[in-house]
């Protein structure tokens, strides 16, 4: 077996690459990687080199690992610049570091692709410890898998990589009818007052277009691309990460997972947010509005994709990371996995017993979390 580095996912074919994901979730898709480097919104400039990992078998690719070179920590959503911090007050470089996650995407799911014939115990030691002497050559202080399955972030805890919990919010289809199934679970306060929201959008004329696929126009993803911007400007002073030429590649490279619901009012549209869908789940990704209207956030981003994934018979809607808001509108608290290598043994012991101290703190605040959620207790049945 060869394990070799790549900069660029075009080093790999599409159909190999994709011969190795089982499934349709799709954040690890050759396309997805494509239209992010093919942008510019991943390169070296922008502190995300891809680096993946490959592995050969007599010529045959029979497992990969999606890898960046990265020389900041933005778009991770597992938050290390504490780490970078002390590595600096020491005197020591924390950048640059390897980090396998899908950029801007706080998604958990398959990181480690491997082929039918190929199992995780014939190839995960050798890709740690190919990464770990990698991380050497390169100077890299660290190597860090975000958002891993949970049996990956089992198997890398065994294997010295430890697991870093954290928390985000998700909703659950309980096998819901439709929305008002939805709302019937809640307590009598929770149910009016999403109702409240509701109402006073359609009050105002809104109106909401579901687009999916190739109904999505080119004129669509410019209007999303210029929202995108426009959040980002008000909220950090840039642009943000993402090129308008990937919304536009996504668009066309995996139409089959893309939904974009656009808010309209009067016939003009204000606000959209855009989707990605598996077979089983929904990511809600990114948002924008040209006007600000009360609740005109929460329809667009969580009730909408509440609607659609109820409608189609989807299981579960990720919300995407933080946002303690969502809990009172039926979103529950998860555990979420990331984990963590760092090469030099005196960081690496502290940053240990800082995540095992950290571990019962989230599972704490999940708990708590939990009591707050909206639904009625066992007693209102």
């Amino acid at each position: 077996m060869q394990i070799d580095f790549v900069n660029s996912i075009h080093a790999i074919s599409a159909s190999e690459w994709n011969g190795l994901i089982n499934d349709d979730y799709p954040f690890v898709r050759h396309e997805f990687f494509a239209a992010l480097e093919d942008s510019g919104s991943t390169t070296a400039a922008s502190g995300w080199q891809a680096h993946h990992l490959v592995l050969r078998d007599q010529g045959e690719l029979i497992a990969a690992l999606p890898l960046f070179i990265k020389n900041h920590s933005y778009g991770e959503y597992v938050f290390d610049w504490a780490w970078a911090d002390a590595y600096q007050r020491y005197g020591e470089r924390y950048y640059p570091k390897l980090v396998s996650a899908i950029p801007f995407t706080p998604c958990y799911g398959t990181r480690l692709l491997l082929s039918s014939h190929t199992s995780v115990d014939d190839c995960l030691p050798s890709i740690v410890e190919a990464l770990q002497k990698h991380a050497f050559i390169l100077g890299a202080s660290s190597w860090h898998c975000l958002f891993p399955t949970v049996d990956l972030s089992s198997r890398l805890n065994d294997l010295g990589v430890r697991t870093r919990l954290g928390c985000q919010f998700h909703w659950f289809n309980h096998g819901y009818a439709d929305f008002d199934d939805f709302l019937a679970r809640m307590s009598s306060r929770k149910r009016k007052n999403i109702n409240k929201e509701r109402r006073q959008l359609a009050q105002q004329e809104f109106t909401f277009l579901v687009k999916e696929g190739s109904d999505i126009s080119a004129d669509d993803w410019d209007f999303f691309a210029q929202l995108y911007q426009l959040t980002y400007l008000k909220r950090s002073g840039h642009t943000g990460y993402l090129k308008r030429d990937f919304f536009h590649l996504l668009g066309q490279r995996l139409p089959e997972n893309i939904v974009l619901i656009i808010a309209q009012r009067h016939g003009q549209a204000v606000a959209a947010s855009l989707y990605l869908r598996d077979t089983n789940t929904l990511y809600g990704r990114y948002w924008g509005c040209r006007e600000e209207f009360e609740f005109l956030h929460f329809e667009t981003c969580y009730y909408q994709g509440i609607d659609y994934a109820i409608a189609h018979g989807l299981q579960r809607f990720d919300g995407g990371a933080q946002g303690e808001h969502k809990i009172q509108r039926g979103f529950e608290p998860i555990v979420t996995r990331s984990n963590h290598w760092i090469a030099n043994a005196d960081f690496s012991n502290a940053i240990n017993d800082f995540m095992r101290t950290e571990e019962s703190d989230i599972k704490a605040y999940q708990k708590a979390a939990q009591n707050h959620l909206p639904f009625k207790k066992s007693t209102e049945q």
